[in-house]
């Protein structure tokens, strides 16, 4: 793999055991810096960019075994196993990392997704006023914007708002838009503005992001396994755990209160003071 096609990464911590961390659709590494910055102190955390995300290479399409194999590109370069933490999409991704690589990592984390595919319209429950997956209308949301007639992040903030009514999920989704040339990225100054995703492959292969695709014949990942889910969240159901635990027999599931999908950003303090705990068992 050359230079121009590595993942962008960024890595906190001196010493210690290697953590390294894998954002969920729309995100990037930097995403992970607060819990990072939790772990720093006796790791070394890396934060990587996927593909079509960040600073990283955009491809030609969308596929999770390309995601999984450029991600073990980057976990050979580091040269021992390390614990990967996954976030919905790059929870997929560290999945099938796990089942087809199983020799790069120590243990694995998974966050708020389960290795199953996803309806594009409701039906995860039996709840009949439970909503769609929202991301078409997110990334529909991103393309309308107009880049060249926008002035300021504010502006772009409210030309969201009735597509993605969560500020926080907003503030999430605006990280990937940027301000190249004079004026910076503060709003102020002449405008040029890019989005850091992809959007126009994104859209067209989001099918493909709801899947998850087969693993080999037989394959299981046997090591250590925590699944962390926000107990307000319909992305890991009762339903799930045979499919769970006939990939990863070594699995443990928790589920943390008031969290929706995004668990780790809801609850910080929770999921770090969680993954500490697991990290202290499996390097222990």
């Amino acid at each position: 793999m050359s230079e121009d096609e590595r993942l962008a990464s960024r890595t906190l911590g001196d010493a210690g055991p290697h953590v390294v961390f894998v954002h969920g659709l729309f995100g990037q590494g930097k995403n992970w810096t607060t819990i990072a910055k939790g772990l720093a102190d006796g790791h070394r955390v890396t934060l990587l960019d996927l593909p079509n995300h960040g600073h990283s290479p955009w491809t030609d399409r969308v596929d999770y075994q390309d995601m999984a194999e450029m991600v073990a590109a980057e976990l050979e370069r580091l040269g021992e196993p390390v614990t990967v933490v996954g976030h919905s999409m790059g929870g997929k991704v560290a999945m099938q990392l796990a089942l087809r690589r199983p020799e790069l990592l120590r243990a694995l984390v998974v966050v708020d997704v389960a290795p199953v595919p996803y309806p594009a319209t409701g039906g995860r429950t039996d709840d009949p006023d439970e909503e769609a997956s929202p991301f078409a209308e997110f990334i529909a949301a991103m393309r309308a914007l107009d880049l060249d007639a926008l002035e300021t992040r504010g502006e772009a903030d409210e030309a969201l708002r009735a597509a993605v009514p969560s500020r926080m999920v907003r503030s999430f989704l605006l990280q990937s838009l940027v301000r190249e040339g004079v004026g910076g990225q503060d709003g102020d100054g002449p405008s040029g503005w890019r989005w850091r995703l992809n959007l126009e492959l994104l859209e067209r292969d989001l099918g493909d992001l709801r899947g998850f695709p087969d693993p080999p014949p037989g394959a299981s990942f046997d090591g250590p396994v925590l699944w962390i889910a926000g107990a307000d969240s319909t992305y890991v159901l009762d339903e799930d755990r045979p499919h769970m635990d006939a990939l990863f027999p070594s699995t443990r599931l928790v589920r943390i209160k008031n969290a929706g999908h995004w668990v780790h950003s809801e609850q910080p303090e929770v999921f770090l003071e969680t993954l500490r705990r697991f990290l202290d068992r499996v390097e222990g």
